[in-house]
């Protein structure tokens, strides 16, 4: 499955975030998609016996990860640093878990629910950049 989703193989969160560039995604949608990947966690922890006695915690606060609601950096990474900690625990427990049939399904659902983001992208513009240097932190 790596290289399908924006966490896959070797992501950061400048890596991330230039998935979200390169799809003009707002802030507005960028949350949106993080959303769908985290109700689909909560979802998979909830079912899954195990990873419902060790993780179910973690998924009581909206958003996941020890990046939560942290924007540290001027072009707004937000949501790709908390999509590269939510990701790390998709890939490495969820994903890990599920059958090649449940993998291709989430692939399928993935792939609509970004097309039903993109044809939001008018409604919820991306704002211009600010003019500060790409690597600058507040």
């Amino acid at each position: 499955m790596s290289g399908h989703y924006p966490f896959s193989g070797n992501a950061n969160r400048v890596s991330v975030f230039g998935f979200f560039e390169r799809n003009q995604l707002s802030l507005e949608l960028q949350e949106q998609y993080y959303k769908w990947w985290y109700d689909l966690a909560k979802n998979f922890v909830a079912q899954d016996a195990d990873l419902k006695a060790a993780c179910a915690v973690n998924f009581q606060h909206f958003p996941y990860g020890q990046h939560a609601e942290r924007n540290f950096h001027l072009h707004d990474y937000k949501w790709a640093t908390a999509m590269v900690d939510l990701g790390a625990f998709i890939s490495n427990a969820i994903l890990a878990k599920m059958s090649t049939e449940q993998q291709h399904k989430v692939e399928h659902d993935h792939e609509n629910m970004l097309k039903a983001l993109l044809a939001q992208r008018d409604k919820m513009p991306r704002p211009a950049p600010p003019e500060v240097g790409r690597y600058r932190h507040v």
